[in-house]
């Protein structure tokens, strides 16, 4: 089913001929690339009746003006939705939830897209590690490894995991988070700060995570439960999700241009992600 391991993800790179305009084939000779690009979670996280049921890979269609267009619209950046509307737009099969797809599954269909629109070099910058120095460096998005799910749900068809707390002994259930719960933390992260609250991010986050505790599911429960764990359980949960959650590795090695230190660096998501001249 899953494999532990990190993949190179190769496939981003490549390029499949299929046509998919009869206007732009006909009429222009020009037929829009469709690639098969893979998902971390092996689909063994949706249900039987979802297309993405133990699917490893999907087909996207190519970037094209009509995504840009996407990526511009002022009304989807404002409420968060861009990058759902973006992969609903490329997605060869148009029954796909793409709000119930985890993140990161998404975040590979994000790559995969930005590489077929714009290209494998992604140009930003980045602090180094061993000097603090900032400089801009080409980071090639192909070579991002893929991390694939090493984790066995509670039952196959659902995005239920299960781990014990460390200091309170108790049995928690969690999910991996999917872009309806990204998009609602979002809005629900803005309307706090635009009230003078707090951003409770950590707590907020695992509340959408976890789906049970010692077998109780009520969520007011769940939530007094959370406010009040101990530190150190909720940093173990939060550290075996992150271990463990599929998607893709956002980290490169650079060789920095001031001290010569080779040093591996998370890539920021910054405006030329898919505007490369933006930067």
């Amino acid at each position: 089913m899953a494999k532990d391991k990190r993949a190179s993800n190769e496939v981003f790179g490549q390029r499949s001929k299929i046509p998919t305009s009869n206007v732009m084939k006909d009429d222009f000779g020009f037929e829009v690339p469709v690639e098969l690009v893979p998902l971390p979670s092996g689909g063994v996280v949706y249900p039987e009746d979802s297309p993405l049921y133990g699917r490893d890979a999907v087909e996207v269609q190519a970037m094209t003006a009509r995504e840009e267009d996407i990526l511009t619209s002022k009304a989807l950046i404002k409420k968060g939705t861009v990058i759902t509307h973006l992969i609903k737009s490329c997605l060869i099969d148009k029954s796909t939830d793409v709000r119930n797809m985890i993140s990161g599954d998404r975040n590979a269909l994000m790559i995969a897209l930005r590489v077929t629109g714009y290209g494998q070099e992604y140009k930003v910058d980045v602090e180094c590690p061993a000097c603090s120095e900032r400089a801009s460096h080409a980071f090639d998005l192909a070579e991002l490894p893929v991390k694939t799910l090493d984790i066995e749900p509670v039952q196959v068809g659902t995005n239920v995991f299960s781990f014990k707390f460390p200091v309170t002994k108790k049995t928690v259930e969690f999910r991996f988070l999917t872009g309806k719960d990204e998009e609602e933390i979002m809005i629900l992260t803005a309307r706090k700060k635009k009230s003078g609250l707090g951003d409770n991010l950590v707590t907020t986050r695992l509340t959408y995570s976890i789906v049970s505790i010692d077998g109780i599911t009520d969520r007011s429960k769940i939530a007094g439960f959370i406010r009040n764990m101990p530190a150190r359980d909720s940093l173990s949960l939060r550290r075996y999700i992150d271990k463990h959650e599929p998607g893709i590795d956002m980290k490169a090695w650079m060789t920095c241009d001031s001290c010569l230190a080779d040093s591996e660096v998370r890539l920021p998501l910054g405006a030329g992600f898919f505007w490369p001249d933006a930067e």
